[in-house]
């Protein structure tokens, strides 16, 4: 078998098709909740703390002695980190209500009792030959 169509082969696998489905809904979704984050949730956290901007904080470090005259300065960007925490509690909590609301429902697909299937009529002919044969006499 060549690489070639070994690859095909493999690209075209149910799992593969639908990881890849996966992903770009997950990169869609991705948009909702940076959007989600940044238009609806920080701002009253911003109103709730006088204006206060998350992705704005900083933590500017002091010049290096080693650092070349008018160097950039360098900050740590603590606040974009807690946008980023915020969005991942959203995703995770996203997530988690999902799965749990798919468990439910293959519980309730699981304790569904199984159908009883209908004995085939052959078996219903030779179950009343049977009866049939013992209330002789």
């Amino acid at each position: 078998m060549s690489i070639l169509s070994e690859f095909r082969e493999f690209a075209l696998k149910g799992n593969v098709v639908d990881l890849a489905v996966g992903v770009i809904i997950g990169a869609a979704f991705n948009g909702i909740v940076q959007s989600l984050v940044n238009d609806v949730v920080m701002p009253p956290i911003g109103w709730l703390t006088g204006g206060l901007d998350f992705s704005d904080l900083v933590l500017t470090l002091p010049p290096s002695p080693l650092a070349p005259e008018g160097a950039a300065a360098v900050t740590i960007n603590y606040g974009k980190f807690i946008t980023t925490l915020i969005s991942f509690v959203i995703v995770a909590w996203v997530i988690f209500t999902l799965v749990k609301g798919m468990n439910r429902l293959k519980r309730k697909e699981e304790a569904k009792p199984a159908p009883v299937a209908e004995t085939p009529a052959d078996i219903k002919l030779l179950s009343e030959i049977r009866d049939l044969l013992k209330a002789k006499p």
